[in-house]
């Protein structure tokens, strides 16, 4: 399980926590140690993982982009049939609900040595940081990628204007 590095600061009075993004390349770094670690030592049966890594590898990867205009979320989903996708806005909150399943084969020779594609139900919670009209909202589905939409009502768009700063 990845705990949070400290970092001292130039004076070495106090410690601060690294950040925990799983954008910044030491998170991605100590991720993929603890999954090599796990894997070395558990010889090739498959292990359970820990449930909030478990939980890690079902919750889709998304991306969400603010413009102007729009709240824009892609989240990753493949493997998952567009019928097994739900998504919902409550409270301002978009939820993608969803199932992989796992493929059937009759396969009648050989086990699996090794079992790294997750399987199962998968639920993602998204708060807007605005209000959101439920019939505004725009969703497409196409090689595995959900793309949604949330329109900003007009109130939310951002009107800006240059500022002259002044000599005192």
């Amino acid at each position: 399980m990845f705990r949070p590095l400290a970092i001292l600061n130039r004076n070495n009075a106090e410690s601060a926590p690294a950040s925990v993004s799983p954008v910044d390349p030491f998170f991605r770094l100590q991720h993929e140690m603890n999954r090599l670690f796990d894997d070395a030592f558990s010889g090739f049966a498959p292990a359970p993982r820990l449930s909030a890594e478990t939980a890690e590898l079902r919750s889709p990867r998304i991306n969400i982009r603010e413009t102007e205009t729009a709240l824009e979320v892609e989240a990753e989903l493949p493997g998952v049939d567009e019928k097994d996708i739900d998504v919902q806005l409550t409270d301002n909150v978009l939820t993608i609900r969803g199932e992989r399943r796992m493929e059937r084969k009759d396969e009648k020779e050989g086990e699996y040595r090794l079992v790294e594609r997750s399987f199962g139900s998968f639920v993602r919670s998204i708060p807007a940081p605005f209000a959101v009209d439920p019939d505004a909202v725009e969703a497409t589905f196409h090689n595995g990628v959900l793309n949604l939409t949330l329109p900003k009502p007009p109130e939310a768009v951002s009107k800006s204007r240059k500022i002259a700063v002044k000599r005192a």
